[in-house]
């Protein structure tokens, strides 16, 4: 299969990877494949779904033109340092560039790797199906992320607590560089590498920022935006290690994550976050935290460190003006507002504030502002009224319009998320070989800003999902 590959990132020195080709799997067999996306970067879907385009995703055929590499990095883990981490079950077959510029393709799932420090290197369905769903409904809310190309079943068992069905996902993103690549060589002292990392990055996500300090501040930006898009949503990472923030401010690696149902800002998810690191409030200050070592990473580029770490510590702390703008933004047209005023915010959090009293449902409840079934979900009926009152006083100045200002907010608050019992009833169904949920959710959650009879419901008390896993 010919793939019009232009491999960058295979074009640096070999302390940066390993060439690794994928282990092949005994009889794979193509689950979904994106077809829009497959269209995007310039490859034929009729042609990925032939027996050629099988062994690509499976790893058992290198397409012709690919420089198959695992990329090293290092990373903050739960606050705790690892020196070398690195893809330890993924492989980047190579770039391509297509409608939207760069892009890599790559296995995750693919196979033991130099750096799986005594993993399979596999991947089980279940956490391939939950990043295929999860992150192609957060690219169809206008969130920056990673996409998923395909999903293939390897035809083999992989042992987590039990013994479940492989898989492979075809993951597709801007880049997989990420806070940790540079962590990586700052550990090891490698300037020379550290100055092609930032080189790199530059020309491929922020070509108009001149050398390491405009990178940082470019990067700053990029992922306060993200970050706030990530609140907006009731989106909770899981697990915000450094090795997980990218330098394309994708959302990348889908692990434990989750959407809330029931707001309350200390929600987690994770099995594995078990003090709370991660939970949805803390995630802007755990960006800047991470964004800090980012900036550590730069400094042995800097002529003058003294000044540099003057100049750093502000850039980094800039986060949060940059986050708050972001957030107001966008919680502003969760109720409806184009205008901002100054006590805006404290009206948003005021609203937050009913629904953490009693686990209120975040997406309902945002989303029923716009039709007038806001109130159905909400327990505190009082409080939520003398709130309502509020937000009508509110819209009337905003003087938008309310034909103009319903628009909004249905273009700003999902009706369909990808729900925490929803994805795993789609998990079981597809461990018992059927994946006609998964195409449903999939079609439903790609559409989120249509009213889905099904996948727009919150959970039944005995539905709800109270923790999620790890897939490795």
């Amino acid at each position: 299969m010919h793939i019009p590959f232009d491999n960058s990132y295979a074009a640096l020195p070999p302390r940066f990877f390993a060439a690794q080709s994928p282990t092949p799997v005994a009889a794979p067999r193509l689950l979904a494949l994106n077809d829009g996306l497959a269209r995007d970067l310039g490859l034929d879907p009729n042609a990925l779904r032939t027996g050629e385009g099988l062994a690509m995703f499976a790893g058992n055929a290198v397409p012709e033109g690919a420089t198959p590499i695992s990329q090293a990095y290092a990373g903050h883990q739960f606050g705790g340092w690892v020196p070398q981490l690195g893809d330890g079950r993924a492989v980047l077959l190579g770039e391509v560039i297509g409608r939207e510029g760069r892009r890599d393709i790559q296995l995750k799932g693919a196979g033991r790797t130099p750096f799986s420090r005594g993993g399979d290197g596999r991947a089980w369905l279940g956490p391939v199906l939950r990043e295929y769903l999860v992150s192609e409904a957060m690219a169809a809310m206008g969130v920056p992320t990673t996409r998923a190309l395909a999903a293939v079943a390897t035809g083999e068992e992989v042992f987590r607590d039990t013994i479940v069905p492989g898989a492979i996902l075809t993951r597709v993103a801007s880049s997989h560089i990420r806070v940790g690549t540079f962590q990586y060589f700052y550990a090891r002292q490698d300037t020379e590498a550290l100055g092609l990392l930032v080189d790199h990055v530059r020309a491929r996500h922020h070509p108009d920022a001149d050398g390491p300090a405009e990178l940082l501040e470019a990067v700053v930006q990029a992922q306060a935006k993200l970050i706030a898009r990530w609140m907006s949503l009731g989106f909770i990472h899981g697990v915000m290690n450094t090795d997980n923030m990218g330098l394309a401010a994708e959302t990348i690696d889908y692990g434990p994550c989750a959407f809330l149902d029931g707001y309350h800002p200390d929600t987690v998810f994770s099995s594995i976050d078990r003090h709370g690191r991660y939970a949805y409030a803390n995630q802007p200050q755990i960006a800047v935290w991470n964004l800090a070592q980012l900036a550590t990473g730069l400094l042995p580029l800097m002529k003058d460190r003294e000044a540099a770490v003057a100049s750093f510590t502000e850039t980094v702390n800039g986060f949060a003006t940059h986050y708050q703008s972001e957030w107001l933004t966008l919680f502003g047209a969760k109720i409806g507002l184009s205008t901002m005023e100054e006590d805006d915010a404290d009206l948003i959090q005021r609203l937050l504030d009913i629904l953490a009293t009693n686990r209120d449902d975040f997406t309902l409840v945002f989303r029923g502002l716009s039709d007038g079934s806001a109130q159905d979900h909400v327990t505190d009926r009082p409080a939520f009224d003398q709130w309502h009152q509020m937000w009508i006083g509110r819209l009337r100045r905003d003087g938008a319009g309310e034909k103009a200002q319903i628009a909004l907010m249905n273009r700003s608050n999902p009706a369909v998320i990808p729900r925490n019992h929803h994805v795993e009833a789609v998990i079981a169904a597809a461990v018992a070989g059927d994946m006609d949920l998964f195409h449903a959710m999939h079609e439903a959650t790609t559409e989120p800003f249509t009213p889905h009879p099904l996948f727009g419901a919150a959970p039944e008390p005995g539905e709800e999902v109270q923790a999620t896993f790890c897939g490795t």
